[in-house]
């Protein structure tokens, strides 16, 4: 018999991502995407057992950490679901743990519930807040290094190319970023998207650059471009790649043109404004 089930949205990469300073923390902010969830659903049972649909999500035995440091209780069988692929750089790990963590009953503040993930799998997203785009996050410490302005609203479509790659937290080669941080602040403030979609397309370039010998072969380069892309958003430690546009300016034909170019489970979703987290904000 099922008991309950709740549904955690992910993430599409990180609008930026990188070191703060040549010895600062690795910190980001990242792209909300209600189209990529992760559903956990309890079955009632002795003891607790984890379970995915096509692909491992979570070992029990992290299950249970993340409750004895929330200090909940789960019992059954645990069924997970998510519509990203694990390592893809959509936030399938942490989006796991905070629908674990809801699906016990977690009603806590949610900082709380980053230092359980951080404790369970050294890094986390911040997917346990609401709004999360507007936190500079430090994602090996979970901890929010500044409060940042709304964005406007635009639209993004993507997908994911070459090989998942599952983030390391003991990973900090990243580009220095922290000269792009006050010009984020500006352009979202002045929610000028045209600046902010370049400064999201330096961060990624940054990145590539500094991590993936053949990122100049990456495919996200051309298509921009080719699409009348405003710029470019990429999941700094995984596979996501997307284009960003103005509200409604995504041209037709382009889901076909991301699949020829190799980009898998291709999603088109809305970002930015005011209001729920997910939607036209």
């Amino acid at each position: 018999m099922m008991l309950q089930g709740v549904r955690v949205a992910g993430h599409f990469g990180e609008l930026l991502q990188g070191r703060l300073g040549a010895n600062g923390p690795v910190a980001l902010v990242t792209l909300p995407c209600a189209a990529l969830t992760v559903t956990a659903r309890g079955y009632a049972g002795v003891g607790l057992s984890v379970h995915g649909a096509g692909q491992r999500l979570l070992v029990p035995a992290r299950a249970q950490k993340l409750l004895d440091l929330l200090g909940l209780r789960l019992q059954g069988r645990l069924v997970l679901r998510a519509t990203m692929p694990a390592g893809g750089g959509a936030g399938a790990s942490t989006a796991t743990l905070v629908a674990v963590a809801k699906l016990a009953g977690w009603q806590g503040p949610p900082d709380l519930l980053a230092q359980a993930c951080i404790a369970v799998e050294g890094a986390s997203d911040p997917l346990m807040f609401a709004v999360a785009e507007t936190r500079l996050w430090a994602s090996r410490l979970g901890e929010t290094v500044a409060h940042l302005p709304a964005l406007p609203a635009f639209e993004v479509i993507g997908g994911f190319y070459g090989p998942m790659k599952r983030t390391d937290p003991a990973d900090d080669n990243f580009a220095d970023i922290a000269d792009l941080i006050p010009a984020w602040s500006a352009a979202a403030e002045a929610r000028n998207l045209p600046a902010l979609a370049d400064i999201a397309s330096t961060s990624a370039r940054r990145c590539l650059q500094l991590r993936d010998q053949t990122a100049v072969q990456d495919p996200i380069w051309s298509l921009a471009p080719q699409l009348g892309a405003l710029g470019c958003v990429i999941a700094h430690t995984g596979a996501a790649r997307g284009l960003i546009f103005a509200p409604g300016q995504v041209p037709a034909g382009a889901r076909q043109r991301l699949q020829q170019a190799g980009l898998r489970c291709v999603v088109q979703f809305r970002a930015g404004g005011v209001g729920s987290a997910g939607g036209w904000r």
